[in-house]
């Protein structure tokens, strides 16, 4: 009579096993190539939405630095409505903090860099959608 491990030994080295070795491998060879292949481009969602997801929590749901993170927060988010404030800074300011995040411009380094998660085209919507907000251009 065989010792159980010598039916398990001679199981693993079945043709039907080694089969199923092949067929598992290849089944994750093929999923390794769908996740590393390039993703079919897809629209991205609406600025708005992603001011609402990324921007909102500390800037407010109205855009005016009143997020529900603000007690939890040394210095006041800006106010996205205010005209003067926002017209006085140039879109280019503006970009470079939403990309490299507050300190790059000299502000708080409570504000984030976004420019991992955001594309440049992202932040140049960003950066009009704010115009629009405060109303203070285009």
């Amino acid at each position: 009579m065989r010792h159980p491990s010598m039916f398990v030994a001679s199981l693993s080295m079945s043709p039907v096993s080694t089969a199923w070795k092949r067929l598992h491998l290849l089944a994750a060879l093929a999923g390794a190539a769908l996740l590393l292949a390039p993703t079919p481009s897809r629209a991205d969602p609406p600025i708005e939405q992603v001011y609402d997801v990324y921007c909102a929590q500390c800037h407010g749901l109205k855009r005016n630095g009143t997020g529900v993170n603000l007690p939890g927060l040394s210095v006041r988010p800006r106010d996205h409505t205010d005209t003067k404030g926002m017209g006085d800074t140039p879109n280019e300011e503006l970009f470079k903090a939403i990309k490299d995040g507050g300190l790059a411009v000299n502000k708080s380094a409570l504000m984030p860099s976004w420019g991992a998660v955001l594309n440049d085209q992202q932040i140049t919507e960003m950066v009009k959608y704010l115009r629009k907000v405060c109303k203070c251009g285009t």
